[in-house]
């Protein structure tokens, strides 16, 4: 249960255990719809047998709606199977008919039923031609039979001593105890009990017992030394610590992501050193193009890159929606670096864009937060961004440290390309490193003022945000967060397109964010939003701004306003998407929603 709680975020609209132990005649499974709290409200009250082995699962419905009969495990027609399942099986149809045909009767609308049965069938089959059940081979001869996305973990009371998992584009990960082993789909199930992992690799297959673990491919061929890592944080780390919610635990700990994504960078001359890079400095430096594949906050933090990478390499890079990327006929080749940037390390429609880039011949590099996962295993580089589970669904810290990883594979193309002096890389490098003091004075200085304005907005219908420059993708981050977690209909815009249409949306009272750019430097960008400003405040919105202290600009005509410390523009995205973020939270709790886990979202997007 404490494992299942853990991995809530990654689904959380039913939940179930199947356990095994010797002597029993079925599986025993227990499932509920809803929050996990209500299986262990019900475990409680009619607890269940001893077990050797259990089997554990948080759905997010792909495939029927959530209800307790479609929660996860599902069992084989004599009940002593039983399987969990993340993924799609797109040949489920068929499978069913065919058992169907046979006389095998469902009770659930989903595909993981049809997973269940089959395998009970095999289970039977192998029982008749070799005298004795066999789980592992079992589980590999249904995995050859499937078409789609899919990990599914299986016991059976017949062999209540070990947990039979198989693997194909979607995550699982071995937890190496002692005298016990976990299976998970993520390491957040077992870091309570071990930090020592194994990675599982696409198209293989596992055994797991209290002492043991087998990995073969489908075929049954062995595979020997599977590669181990050591997870580099411990169980705190995913528990909310006397924080209200896991997003305001994170929003906090922005500040430490972007120092720990610089920790460790830098050699004894300061230049830059990337991750694990498989990548030789003679194909970074022929580079001419870097086009990002992320999708949703990922993709904004790439945004924001691109016009730093842009103004230091001097090659163009473009940002695709990965979902998009490869069915358009990308233009790809061995001098174009693809960067994928996922949190999870799993997203499918990211794995899948970066598959096609290898395809073509093109190199990629990750971006990613999650060690062992399967969008850095397949890559040719990898930067970790060291931010420590995030489990809140609505993405925070991850988004800066996501920006901090894209600036460093920046700064050290334009090292070894040669288009920034030396000192001109230390200067930006120290403006990074500066910057988790200058997000920590938001966050000691403009709560209280995020507070207030959540709270005079809490009634607002809609909102607009808009940016300049960087200040575009962190409006659009600063919208997609009130979407996801108050439930308010939001769009963000280019502050430059509002004459071009999105003025009409401005009544009177319409809420307007603007991320207003220093007027340093660049003080023309500053002009053109204050007179953005100028033209709704004349329409009657309420103008919330994002600017830096003692703009007296800002001060004239704005409603509310989060103020942020001097920084260089390229940095400011850094700081100005943190009340941003604040905003969105305290929007949702004064409406009385679950920030953590809002409606029909789940953290980790594992099917295309």
């Amino acid at each position: 249960m404490q494992g299942l709680q853990r991995l809530e975020y990654r689904g959380y609209d039913s939940a179930g255990v199947a356990l095994s132990a010797p002597g029993m005649e079925q599986v025993a499974v227990r499932k509920k719809a809803g929050r996990l709290k209500n299986l262990i409200e019900d475990v409680e009250r009619n607890p269940m047998p001893a077990a050797t082995v259990g089997i554990g699962h948080t759905r997010w419905a792909t495939n029927g709606e959530p209800s307790d009969v479609n929660a996860h495990p599902h069992a084989s027609q004599d009940g002593k199977v039983a399987i969990i399942h993340n993924g799609i099986i797109e040949n489920a149809s068929q499978l069913r008919l065919d058992l169907m045909a046979e006389g095998y009767r469902f009770a659930s609308a989903t595909d993981t039923e049809v997973a269940a049965k089959l395998l009970g069938k095999i289970v039977d089959k192998i029982i008749a031609e070799d005298g004795a059940p066999d789980l592992f081979k079992a589980v590999r001869r249904l995995a050859r039979m499937l078409q789609g996305a899919f990990t599914i973990l299986a016991t059976d009371c017949r062999q209540p001593g070990i947990v039979v998992g198989a693997r194909h584009d979607s995550p699982l990960v071995v937890g190496l105890g002692e005298g016990e082993n976990f299976l998970g789909s993520d390491v957040a199930a077992f870091v309570a009990y071990t930090k020592r992992a194994m990675e599982i690799d696409q198209d293989q297959a596992v055994c797991v017992s209290a002492n043991e673990v087998t990995v073969t491919d489908f075929d049954g061929n062995v595979v020997a030394n599977p590669k181990t890592f050591t997870i580099d944080w411990d169980a705190s780390a995913a528990e909310k610590g006397g924080w209200d919610s896991f997003m305001d635990k994170e929003i906090h700990e922005d500040p430490a992501a972007v120092q720990r994504t610089l920790l460790g960078r830098f050699d004894d001359s300061g230049a830059i050193e990337l991750d694990e890079v498989r990548i030789d400095e003679h194909d970074f430096k022929a580079i001419d193009k870097i086009i990002v594949v992320a999708c949703g906050t990922a993709s904004y933090a790439g945004q924001v890159a691109k016009y730093a990478i842009e103004h230091w390499v001097r090659i163009p890079v473009e940002i695709e929606l990965a979902h998009e990327f490869r069915y358009r006929d990308p233009i790809l080749n061995a001098r174009t670096l693809v960067v994928a940037i996922s949190q999870s390390g799993e997203t499918m429609d990211t794995l899948m864009a970066l598959r096609h880039a290898r395809e073509q011949g093109s190199k990629v590099l990750a971006i990613c937060n999650t060690q062992g996962a399967t969008i850095p295993r397949e890559s040719d580089a990898v930067l970790y961004t060291h931010a420590g589970p995030e489990v809140a669904v609505a993405s925070t810290k991850a988004f800066v440290a996501q920006i901090t990883a894209a600036y460093l594979l920046g700064l050290y193309l334009a090292q070894v390309k040669g288009t920034m002096f030396r000192d001109e890389i230390r200067q930006q490098v120290d403006s990074l490193k500066d910057m988790p003091r200058k997000i920590q004075w938001v966050l000691d200085t403009q709560t209280a003022a995020v507070e207030q304005a959540a709270e005079r907005m809490a009634n607002a219908q809609s909102f607009l945000f808009l940016g300049r420059h960087v200040g575009y993708p962190v409006a659009l981050e600063g919208a997609l967060k009130l979407k996801e977690i108050a439930y308010t209909f939001t769009e963000g815009f280019a502050a430059g397109e509002l004459k071009h249409g999105p003025i009409a949306l401005v009544d009177a009272g319409e809420p307007v964010v603007f991320i207003v750019p220093p007027e340093r430097g660049r003080s023309v960008l500053h002009t053109k939003v204050i007179s953005g400003i100028e033209e709704v405040k004349a329409r009657g919105a309420t103008i919330i701004a994002v600017a830096e202290e003692g703009d007296k600009d800002v001060q004239r005509y704005a409603d509310v306003v989060f103020w942020r410390p001097a920084c260089p523009t390229l940095m400011s995205p850094l700081v100005d998407v943190v009340p941003l973020q604040l905003f969105a939270m305290n929007m949702a709790k004064i409406k009385g929603y679950d920030v953590d886990k809002p409606r029909n979202l789940a953290k980790s997007v594992t099917v295309e």
